[in-house]
């Protein structure tokens, strides 16, 4: 009996967690993402069907970003620890993705003939590619520090 009320407040505690995620400035976050996935989804699809001898690893860069920007969108609707944390993972390798293939298109910009989401660190985007998961990264740490904190009771920076 005792174990049966024990399961059922965990799984309420486990619905408020998800909650949190899409709450105050996560709401905006679920909404830039989703943006960002039909704009990264739909120039892929339209690039790979129609020109992707032109440049395959711009398009494809631009495929792997859509999904990514999907894969954070999931995370943060579906919410939990486990979500914010593979939330988190994601962000942090979209950010290193953006930062490398930004560096890559100064660097080398023969290798990439069109320019793909990623670009010029997302300048094609208003450079919200590069803001949205710094952004991210930090509303979500912020969230982990909070409930840490709600937790034990005590106030954390």
């Amino acid at each position: 009996m005792a174990v049966a009320s024990s399961e059922k407040a965990s799984a309420k505690r486990e619905q408020k967690q998800r909650r949190r995620l899409i709450s105050g400035p996560g709401i905006l976050l679920v909404w830039l993402y989703g943006v960002m996935v039909v704009g990264a989804v739909s120039r892929s699809a339209v690039q790979i069907s129609t020109d992707f001898g032109k440049a395959p690893l711009a398009y494809t860069l631009s495929a792997v970003a859509g999904v990514v920007y999907g894969f954070i969108t999931y995370s943060l609707v579906r919410g939990g620890d486990r979500a914010r944390r593979a939330a988190f993972a994601c962000c942090a390798l979209e950010l290193a993705g953006v930062l490398i293939v930004g560096v890559w298109t100064l660097v080398e910009p023969s290798a990439f003939p069109d320019a793909t989401v990623w670009s010029d660190f997302g300048m094609g985007y208003l450079f919200i590619p590069v803001i949205l998961p710094v952004t991210a990264m930090y509303w979500l740490r912020k969230g982990v520090l909070q409930h840490g904190a709600a937790k034990d009771g005590t106030a954390r920076a």
